[in-house]
């Protein structure tokens, strides 16, 4: 073979389709999570049979598939007419009337303006009761206000809500009343064992790229290190980088050397686009940028500032923005100063607003 045989010609890709490495790509299977789809399947099976339907906690570590399931699931309910599906990510809306807001847009309702929150929610109520509902709150945790769960729970006949969310204290520190309306079933998302990561992305792979263009060493590197971090998006967005350096050399392959290329740019690697963030969370990530510090150290700074939360909110801040892999916190024991708790930032500041 002649060394022009192994270059791209023009025109010529790697990607069948790129837009299977998106993280939020729905595949015709979910690998590894039929168990998960079962369960949320029979919550809302009672919708059927014109009963009210359970409720769900879904939770686990970000890049779990815990989102994919959850839509694969609706998207199967799209069959049927029995039922209606309505899903709000609540990183992007965070209020009660936003999310009512979306509401009105699913029935294509226009007439939203100078509408109050209660008003507007009469409206899709009735068109909802007309028959059974699943609504699906994905990072419900982020949620400014719980009114919308209220309303929901109190005046929607026939329904199954779904919550998603990367931690489970979400629940655990919810409000008595709401938890007793709620009584959710709850389950929860397993890290995939390193033979199912690779399976996933090996799915992906085939949706994806033109058949055999990977080498095996380059995709164990990929794989390992999605494993590594327990994230399936790390391995997407690896894929992705290193078919598209292969590319820019004019390669037919990706090699190890490729892999290895896309790993020094993964730099730092944060989940969510900094725009999702709460306006307190976003100070606190602003001064983290700016210097390694102690805790109480970066409270104080946060205070300087203008910061308002009080210590245990701020906390809470904190454990959010590690959970998500904007920031990292370390502890070191003993010393002169006794323990002490270091915050900066991951390792891994990439934003990859596709995941």
């Amino acid at each position: 073979m002649g060394v022009f045989d192994e270059m791209l010609k023009e025109g010529e890709s790697l990607f069948k389709n790129e837009i299977a490495l998106d993280f939020s790509f729905q595949p015709k299977v979910v690998p590894y999570r039929e168990a998960h789809q079962k369960q949320i399947a029979s919550c809302v099976k009672p919708l059927f049979a014109e009963r009210n339907g359970k409720n769900m906690l879904i939770y686990g570590k970000p890049g779990l598939g815990k989102t994919v399931a959850t839509k694969h699931v609706l998207w199967e309910l799209e069959n049927y007419d029995e039922v209606d599906t309505f899903y709000v990510n609540c990183w992007q809306k965070n209020s009660s009337y936003k999310i009512i807001l979306e509401m009105c847009e699913h029935f294509d309702y226009r007439l939203t303006h100078n509408k109050k929150t209660d008003e507007l929610f009469r409206i899709v109520r009735d068109r909802f009761n007309k028959k059974g509902a699943v609504f699906v709150f994905d990072e419900v945790d982020k949620l400014e206000d719980l009114d919308v769960l209220y309303m929901v729970l109190e005046e929607i006949y026939r329904k199954s809500i779904v919550m998603v969310t990367n931690y489970k204290s979400w629940y655990d520190d919810l409000d008595t009343r709401l938890k007793s309306r709620l009584i959710a079933e709850v389950m929860e998302f397993q890290p995939y064992t390193f033979e199912e990561l690779k399976g996933v992305l090996r799915e992906r792979m085939q949706y994806a790229f033109v058949e055999g263009i990977w080498s095996e060493d380059a995709f164990n590197e990929v794989a390992q290190k999605a494993a590594e971090l327990e994230d399936v998006r790390i391995g997407l967005y690896l894929l992705k980088e290193a078919t598209t350096i292969a590319e820019d050399k004019s390669q037919r392959k990706v090699t190890l050397d490729d892999a290895r290329e896309a790993l020094a740019k993964l730099g730092h690697y944060t989940i969510h686009e900094e725009s999702c963030l709460s306006d307190d969370e976003k100070q606190i990530l602003d001064l983290v940028k700016a210097d390694q510090m102690k805790i109480g150290e970066l409270f104080k700074d946060y205070q300087d500032h203008g910061g308002k939360s009080a210590y245990k909110t701020f906390q809470r801040r904190i454990k959010k923005l590690e959970q998500s892999k904007f920031i990292s916190v370390s502890k070191t024991e003993g010393g002169s100063e006794g323990n002490t708790t270091l915050i900066g930032l991951r390792e891994v500041t990439k934003k990859l607003t596709e995941f």
